[in-house]
C-alpha cells in the first residue's frame, strides 16, 4: 500500500494572535504542554501517515528548529516555503503538490486548530475531489460555512455547519484553478496566491465534495483567549 501523506497548513501571519506570534508562528504556540502542530503530528503518525509537508512563510525557520525532520514522531517532514508572503490556502496547497505528489489523496489540516477528530477514520479515497470535516458552529462563527446534504457538502442550504479545517483532497481539486479563480489579486504571481474556498464551492456544485459532521471537540485557536481556554482544558485546570 502506498504511503499516506498529509499537509499541515502553517504559513499564516497570525496577526490576531499578536503579540504571541511576533516571535513564534501560531501553530508552534503551546496548548496542553505541546505545540498545536505537535498534536496534529502525533495523530497523523497514529493514523498511519508517514510523510508530512508543512507549508511555511512567517518565521519559517522556527519550524525546522522545533520539529526537525519529524523522526521523533516516526514521520518524514518536508517544508514548503512560500516566501515572505503566504500564498493563502489554495496557493499554498498548489505550491505543496510538488512535494505531496498528484497520484494519491492526502489529508490536509489547518495548523492552528485543535480537535479530537480521529484521522484514521478519514476516508483514504474520497468519492469525489474532496472530503471535508464539518463541526457545530462556534460562537464566533454562528453563520457556518457549508451544509450537509446526506453525504454531500453544499455551498448553500439550511443548518449550515463550520468547516473544521480538516479534509482529504485529491490534486484534481486544483485542476483548472485559474478558470475558477479568475483575475483575483495574486493569481498571476509566481507562485500564485489564491484561496481554496472558491475551488471547493465549484466542486460542490458538481457534486464532487463529500463530508461528515464531527460532534466531538474542536477549537479554532484564533485569539489569545481561545488559546488560554484550550490550554486550561487540556491541562484540566479551571479557566476564568
Amino acid at each position: 500500500m502506498s504511503t499516506r501523506r498529509a499537509l499541515i497548513l502553517a504559513a499564516g501571519l497570525g496577526e490576531r494572535m499578536r503579540p504571541l506570534t511576533l516571535h513564534t508562528p501560531k501553530p508552534l504556540l503551546e496548548a496542553g504542554g505541546r505545540p498545536l502542530i505537535g498534536w496534529h503530528l502525533e495523530k497523523l503518525a497514529a493514523a498511519g501517515v508517514r510523510e508530512v509537508v508543512v507549508n511555511t512563510s512567517w518565521l519559517a525557520g522556527r519550524f525546522p528548529e522545533m520539529l526537525g525532520d519529524g523522526s521523533r514522531w516516526g514521520l518524514t517532514i518536508r517544508y514548503s516555503f512560500e516566501g515572505p508572503e503566504p500564498l493563502e490556502t489554495g496557493g499554498g496547497m498548489w505550491h505543496a503538490l510538488r512535494l505531496l505528489g498528484r497520484d494519491e489523496p492526502f489529508i490536509a489540516v489547518n495548523g492552528d486548530i485543535w480537535s479530537d477528530v480521529d484521522y484514521a477514520g478519514l476516508p483514504r479515497e474520497p468519492a469525489g475531489d474532496a472530503h471535508l470535516v464539518l463541526v457545530d458552529n462556534p460562537a464566533h462563527h454562528p453563520a457556518g460555512d457549508f451544509a450537509l446534504d446526506g453525504d454531500l457538502v453544499r455551498a448553500d442550504g439550511d443548518a449550515r455547519l463550520t468547516f473544521a479545517g480538516i479534509g482529504v483532497y485529491r490534486a484534481s481539486l486544483l485542476d483548472g484553478w485559474r478558470e475558477v479563480i479568475g483575475p483575483a489579486d495574486g493569481a498571476d504571481r509566481e507562485p500564485p496566491r489564491f484561496r481554496l474556498a472558491p475551488l471547493l464551492r465549484a466542486a460542490m456544485a458538481r457534486g464532487r465534495v463529500s463530508g461528515e459532521h464531527h460532534r466531538g471537540q474542536w477549537t479554532d485557536v484564533g485569539t489569545p483567549q481561545r488559546l488560554e481556554e484550550l490550554d486550561a482544558r487540556l491541562r484540566g485546570t479551571p479557566h476564568p
